[in-house]
């Protein structure tokens, strides 16, 4: 059974000014998530600065969501490393915290082999008894899962479940799904694609957009796997110009930007993220407006 279908949020980790994880802040926005039609929360991805918090930090946020969502929604922490001794330690510990699902990044900078990849990912799933989401998003990691490899995963580990496939190949995406043969569940991990991956036998997508549009995401999901698709289709286009402004910067700068924008007060990226260039953040809010978030 799928962890979920519909639209997951890669949520923001909200910030004070000095940089601290803002918590308070952070129940907040979870709980606005769930009232607002989000179908799980991530935590702890790449959107929610991962790679800039310490494993203090990171478990430590893992747990505070969990224990504030209380089961309301599924809770898929980020673990991922390119250590795989690492990986293994962070999802053994929020495993332990009662996450329904872990979400494992390639591994990154040291650019492991297919066989390599073989070998982390089946370290990391058999250390865990819950479900693992395999994260493959080449232009931030400099790896690639070949389709081969990701069928060969889905096919051997029980526990691999699921794929955020953030290639934008379509066609690598859809020989992924044709080698796995219904033993993969697959979303989006971008939200310009979400449409041509769900006609790919995806179920759903693990979203930047909803952060700021929980509800509308959630719709572009659900209208589709319901057969509405011309709805379906028109909430994409529809998002399009927004997305390509919450894009137009490396994540999650334009997010967080945005969320402050909307009085959400998420505060700073931690460096080397930096303030969003005034010119960017002038198309920001004009996407925004248009879209009608102000």
């Amino acid at each position: 059974m799928a962890i979920f279908k519909g639209a997951g949020v890669a949520i923001v980790t909200p910030m004070y000014d000095d940089g601290k994880v803002n918590y308070d802040k952070l129940d907040e926005i979870l709980n606005e998530q769930i009232e607002n039609g989000t179908d799980a929360i991530i935590i702890c991805g790449t959107t929610g600065e991962s790679s800039t918090l310490t494993h203090g930090e990171h478990l430590k946020t893992i747990k505070f969501a969990v224990d504030q969502v209380k089961g309301r929604l599924p809770v898929i922490g980020g673990t991922g490393s390119n250590c795989t001794e690492t990986a293994v330690m962070m999802s053994q510990e929020a495993a332990s915290y009662g996450v329904d699902g872990i979400l494992v990044v390639t591994p990154y900078y040291n650019k492991a082999s297919q066989k390599g990849l073989i070998g982390h990912y089946t370290t990391v799933a058999k250390s865990v008894d819950v479900p693992v989401i395999v994260y493959n998003v080449p232009s931030r990691t400099g790896c690639n899962i070949l389709p081969e490899t990701m069928a060969a995963l889905a096919k051997d580990v029980p526990n691999i479940v699921g794929l955020k496939a953030a290639s934008g190949n379509l066609s690598q995406i859809a020989r992924t799904m044709a080698l796995c043969d219904g033993k993969l569940d697959l979303y989006s991990g971008n939200d310009d694609q979400i449409l041509p991956v769900l006609s790919l036998g995806g179920i759903g997508v693990i979203s930047v957009l909803s952060n700021v549009a929980p509800r509308q995401t959630h719709d572009i999901v659900m209208e589709f796997l319901n057969g509405n698709l011309a709805k379906a289709a028109k909430l994409q286009l529809d998002a399009i110009d927004l997305i390509e402004s919450l894009f137009c910067e490396v994540n999650p700068i334009p997010v967080k930007t945005a969320m402050n924008l909307l009085g959400k007060e998420v505060g700073p990226t931690r460096m080397p993220l930096c303030e969003m260039e005034p010119k960017n953040k002038e198309r920001l809010i004009k996407s925004m407006k248009d879209y009608g978030l102000m």
